[in-house]
């Protein structure tokens, strides 16, 4: 039995400003480096310079990314 999440909205991001929102998962629709994503946790925590392989998500509760490269879906629920 597989699990598919089921998302209601998402915001593609191709560029590399700043953008802040709440989004559950990120889906690399190429090769993507994330510059930095805010995850938001029992405390706070950021990520910086992590790659994306195209196809690949990553899920958590992110309010803020940048992208060094790439482009992503950010679903939000």
């Amino acid at each position: 039995m597989s699990y598919t999440p089921e998302f209601s909205n998402f915001r593609y991001i191709a560029d590399t400003s700043t953008v802040t929102g709440r989004f559950v998962a990120l889906l690399a629709l190429e090769d993507t480096v994330l510059n930095t994503a805010t995850v938001c946790s029992s405390s706070p925590d950021s990520l910086a310079s992590m790659p994306i392989p195209k196809g690949a998500m990553v899920t958590g509760l992110f309010t803020t990314l940048k992208l060094t490269s790439g482009k992503v879906l950010a679903y939000s629920s």
